[in-house]
């Protein structure tokens, strides 16, 4: 549904992204089946150096506070899997989103409004910048409801010590909600009233998925609005709602969420439970009637991705000391629940990223945040290469696990490009399948090759393939592991090959995770996968061309990342 969307609003050249990865459960399956250790401990190759996860066990409001990054997620202290869903909030601190120390918990399932389970929610810098955790607790009885907590000690910078208001639960379950569908509340913002607003993730009980808006004066009272931010009968449940303003389109500074801040756009970002995918619309939100007005399907499903790959309940914060908005996702694991549950850990964060308005005032841009860069240790280059057909280069002089590589492909000719069949360009997935990186085409497909073994058996290719349709042409993207079926994701992205005869991409490899930027980060896909050889060899990179068209490399920078410091108990501050 989503690339008919696309289709309908792409210009004429359009990228289509895609990975192949086994589509992973809803968190809150996990519950349904339980593991057992059956591995040995042969997986420390897996676990990822500079992506963001506790020391161990299972693991949703990020902050910025005093001068330091907090980050809570949601925590399973006596596991690696969900388990029974008991939950806590875990709390790492940073100064730079890249290295991070864990502290004690901040929230536990000790009261009646969360005996089973302190589930998401968002924390908010109220006036006179007191912060305050808004989160769903899950009550013995198993209904979801909305609880409030405040630090103990609003001037301590690391906030050690939360404690649950006496006014919980502040929302309960609504009459008209199904109890285990009731979650997920936003962080707050002020409207043109003065009042405070939050977004909740709830179901009706005619089944239609819905984000509702409740309004409050103090933060303990709140009133539901009557008409709701998004509401549809066609995806189901849709979690994790995110409401944030955007700048001009390609500013990059971002607007904080405060009335007047003369944002003419917000971004609405949805998470559905049934497809495993975050989307978003940027669109006109009212703050007078509370509600986000669009053009085009109500079915939030056919909206632009967030990421095409292995991401989901993703979340953005304010950075007030860069006026930048940062984006947070979290990947759990593709591999089968005995394996992580061997390893002792499950679930990383995906890099965090800067998002901005593109030029088309239609798409999010998305990067790296520049503290990335302070890992980078060895680099290596390629300036002015060329690629013949079934041609491979290897990029040596670093080790493949840990690196940052950015390329740019520079097309000779497009007059060899394939052509394309309607039904094709309709069903991308199968297309990448069809079309693989092994598969000769005319022009591509070409690209790079990560986490590769001595003899190439196991490799994850991230590559182009341009094709021909209607006079026009379409360029596929698509990320693929070698000798491994996985369905595939797949999306659509504005690209103007035919002007540019040029494309660019970006991609980060972390032992397991590997995230790729196309087209300046108009695009992201991000996939988890586990080489059997890097238990015991390093892994190689390079470039390739299995098109019969020449592909130059005009640039090819590549740069080894050191790991960063993840989650060690220290009292450092």
């Amino acid at each position: 549904m989503a690339a008919l969307h696309h289709l309908a609003v792409c210009a004429a050249v359009t990228v289509h992204l895609f990975l192949l990865l086994t589509p992973s459960s809803s968190l809150r399956m996990l519950a349904e089946s339980e593991a057992e250790s059956t591995a040995g401990d042969d997986h420390g190759s897996y676990r990822t150096a500079y992506h963001f996860q506790p020391a161990k066990n299972w693991q949703n409001g990020p902050m910025y506070y005093k001068g330091l990054y907090h980050l809570y997620y949601q925590y399973n202290p006596n596991g690696p899997t969900w388990g029974d869903g008991k939950l806590s909030w875990g709390h790492s601190v940073s100064t730079d989103l890249i290295n991070w120390d864990t502290l004690q918990n901040a929230i536990n399932p000790d009261s009646a409004f969360d005996a089973k389970g302190c589930f998401s929610g968002s924390t908010t810098l109220l006036s006179g910048g007191r912060p305050a955790i808004m989160y769903a607790g899950v009550t013995a009885t198993g209904d979801q409801v909305q609880n409030l907590a405040f630090p103990k000690n609003a001037s301590d910078p690391l906030l050690r010590d939360w404690v649950k208001s006496s006014s919980n639960p502040v929302i309960a379950l609504p009459n008209d909600v199904t109890g285990k569908n009731f979650r997920d509340p936003s962080t707050a913002w002020v409207g043109h009233d003065g009042l405070w607003r939050i977004a909740v993730a709830a179901r009706f009980k005619d089944s239609t998925g819905s984000t509702l808006v409740y309004r409050s004066q103090e933060f303990r009272q709140w009133e539901r609005n009557a008409e709701p931010l998004y509401s549809s009968g066609d995806a189901g449940m849709v979690e994790c709602p995110d409401l944030f303003p955007v700048a001009d389109p390609s500013a990059q500074e971002g607007l904080d969420f405060v009335s007047g801040n003369g944002a003419a756009r917000h971004v609405l970002k949805l998470s559905v439970m049934a497809t495993q995918q975050d989307y978003y619309m940027v669109e006109s939100y009212d703050d007078v009637a509370d509600t986000f007005t669009f053009t085009g399907d109500n079915d939030c499903r056919t909206w632009w991705h967030l990421d095409y790959g292995h991401v989901y309940a993703s979340k953005t914060f304010y950075d007030a000391g860069k006026k930048r908005w940062v984006l947070w996702s979290w990947l759990n694991e593709s591999d089968p629940i005995q394996d992580f549950a061997a390893r002792g850990w499950a679930g990383v964060q995906a890099v965090p990223r800067k998002v901005w308005l593109a030029s088309d005032g239609k798409l999010l841009l998305q990067w790296p945040v520049e503290e990335i860069e302070k890992l980078r240790e060895t680099r290596v280059k390629l300036l002015g290469a060329e690629i013949n057909t079934g041609g491979m280069k290897e990029i040596k002089g670093i080790a493949g696990m840990q690196v940052d590589v950015q390329v740019v492909f520079k097309i000779s000719s497009l007059q060899g490009a394939e052509y394309l069949e309607p039904g094709q360009l309709l069903d991308p997935q199968s297309l990448c399948r069809e079309k693989g990186s092994s598969v000769p085409g005319g022009v591509g497909p070409f690209g790079l090759l990560v986490l590769a073994s001595f003899d190439l058996h196991e490799h994850t290719s991230i590559y182009f393939r341009v094709f021909r349709h209607e006079g026009k042409h379409k360029v596929l993207i698509s990320t693929t592991r070698a000798d491994v079926y996985k369905p595939p994701y797949g999306g659509f992205m504005d690209l103007d090959i035919e002007k540019d005869r040029s494309i660019s991409f970006r991609t980060l490899v972390d032992h397991s995770v590997v995230e790729s930027y196309g087209g300046s980060g108009r695009m992201v896909i991000t996939a988890r996968v586990y080489p059997e050889h890097a238990k015991t060899t390093n892994s190689r990179l390079l470039i390739f061309n299995n098109g019969t068209s020449i592909v130059k490399v005009p640039k090819l920078n590549a740069w080894e990342l050191k790991a960063a410091a993840m989650n060690v108990p220290t009292e450092v501050y």
